[in-house]
C-alpha cells in the first residue's frame, strides 16, 4: 500500500523548528529529504543597515496558492512524497530563519530540484510580503524578484 502524501503549510510568529519541518516529510519509503532554510541577512541599503524583516500574509490565499504549488511540484516530479513549508510572520531579526522547507522523495535528484523550484515559486506566487527595517528605524516594503510584476525581474528573450 502506498503512503498518503502530505502537504503542510504553517504560518507562524514563532521561531521555526527545522526538526519539525524534517519530521513532517520523513518517510520510510524515501531515501532523501531535501531542505532549504532561508535566513534574514544583514544587508546595507542606501547607507542603512537592515536589522530585521517584518512579514505579513493573506492566509486564505496563501493556503490556496500553496496547494496549487504542491500539485505543480508533483506534476513535475511525480516521485515527490511529502512537502512541508513553515514561514515566519511578524518580526524576524537578522540571523533568524524566515522560511524552512523540506521535500521527501525516494532519491535525492528529484527532491533537490523540487526544493529549488518550491522556494522560487513560493516567493513568486504565495502572498507573503516583507518589509525591511533599518537601523535608522525607517522601513521599506520589498518585492521578490521572482514575482511576475517585479521591476527587478530579468526577462529572457527567445533566440
Amino acid at each position: 500500500m502506498s503512503e498518503e502524501r502530505r502537504d503542510v503549510l504553517k504560518l507562524s510568529r514563532d521561531w521555526l523548528s527545522i526538526q519539525e519541518v524534517v519530521d513532517a516529510v520523513s518517510s520510510t519509503s524515501c531515501g532523501a529529504v531535501s531542505v532549504f532554510i532561508g535566513t534574514t541577512r544583514e544587508d546595507e541599503v542606501n547607507g542603512r543597515k537592515v536589522i530585521g524583516l517584518e512579514y505579513e500574509v493573506y492566509e486564505l490565499m496563501a493556503q490556496s496558492e500553496f496547494t496549487k504549488l504542491c500539485a505543480d511540484i508533483r506534476e513535475r516530479w511525480p516521485t515527490v512524497t511529502h512537502i512541508c513549508v513553515h514561514h515566519r510572520l511578524g518580526w524576524v531579526k537578522v540571523g533568524e530563519a524566515s522560511v524552512a522547507m523540506a521535500i521527501s522523495s525516494p532519491h535525492r535528484h528529484d527532491g533537490q530540484q523540487a526544493i529549488q523550484y518550491c522556494i522560487e515559486q513560493l516567493k513568486a506566487s504565495v502572498p507573503i510580503w516583507k518589509k525591511e527595517v533599518y537601523d535608522t528605524r525607517e522601513a521599506s516594503w520589498k518585492e521578490n524578484s521572482e514575482c511576475p510584476w517585479s521591476s527587478h525581474r530579468t526577462v529572457q528573450r527567445e533566440k
